[in-house]
């Protein structure tokens, strides 16, 4: 019988029905028409869609426009309820979300198993929002195509670079790197420390992002450098916070979207 990754936050993060789910991903993909190529990298926010939704479909949008090409997505994002060193693979054969569902590509992840920086621990994908909020997205503007599902715990960026580097492939590959911004500041100060960060990113400076600047930090910083080795360009799509879509000014979230051509 196949292991199945079944969703933890549907029906809290994002709608548990998938009709609601569907219009609701294609109302915010409405609002970002691109005809920029598909990124091969992107950075995008993990919040509850009616917060950080409608920045991450600014990164998804330019993603369709490789719905022909991606058929395979690595995914990195933190892990926000299980401590651990390293990066975290799963048994699973099956992600699902109310989309349906989705395969995992288990040869990736048979490969870089290899490397001592990853292990396989189920605990640390149960319960962990980071990832599983973007694969509907992923199920809405691609065809086929199988996860390499990651989360990281405590890594440097060279332990990440090296996955990255074993998994980077050609144009049918896509990475997605899940981060949040500054938490729970003023909205004023929210938006200047944001600012900072995306400039630290944009111009391939890991060592100005600091942990409370970026809870995706360790797989931030992985890109960054396998990004910088491929001479990448990175691009700055949407940069807002809680304040901006659906919460009080007063301790906001900030979400940016980036891409990575």
């Amino acid at each position: 019988m196949s292991s199945i990754r079944a969703p933890a936050v549907a029906g809290t993060f994002y709608p548990e029905d998938d009709r609601e789910l569907r219009n609701l991903i294609c109302a915010m993909l409405a609002a970002w028409r691109s005809d920029a190529p598909a990124p091969k990298a992107i950075i995008v926010p993990h919040a509850g869609y009616i917060y950080s939704g409608p920045i991450a479909a600014s990164a998804y949008a330019q993603v369709a426009n490789g719905r022909n090409t991606i058929t395979r997505v690595i995914m990195l994002g933190p892990s926000h309820r299980v401590p651990f060193y390293g990066l975290a693979a799963s048994n699973a054969e099956f992600f699902t979300t109310p989309l349906g569902a989705v395969p995992v590509d288990r040869e990736a992840l048979t490969a870089i198993g290899q490397l001592r920086q990853v292990q396989t621990l189920d605990q640390a994908h149960q319960w962990e929002h980071s990832l599983e909020v973007h694969i509907p997205f992923l199920q809405m503007v691609l065809t086929e195509f199988k996860l390499v599902p990651l989360v990281v715990g405590e890594a440097t960026a060279e332990e990440v670079g090296e996955v990255l580097e074993n998994l980077w492939g050609g144009p049918e590959t896509l990475i997605v790197v899940s981060s949040d911004l500054s938490h729970y500041h003023d909205y004023d100060t929210a938006r200047r420390l944001d600012r900072d960060t995306s400039d630290a990113i944009t111009h391939f400076r890991p060592q100005d992002i600091r942990y409370e600047q970026a809870c995706g930090r360790n797989p931030i910083l992985g890109l960054l450098l396998a990004a910088r080795q491929h001479h990448m360009n990175a691009e700055i799509l949407d940069l807002r916070n809680s304040g901006d879509t659906a919460g009080p000014r007063d301790r906001v979230v900030g979400y940016g979207a980036y891409t990575f051509i």
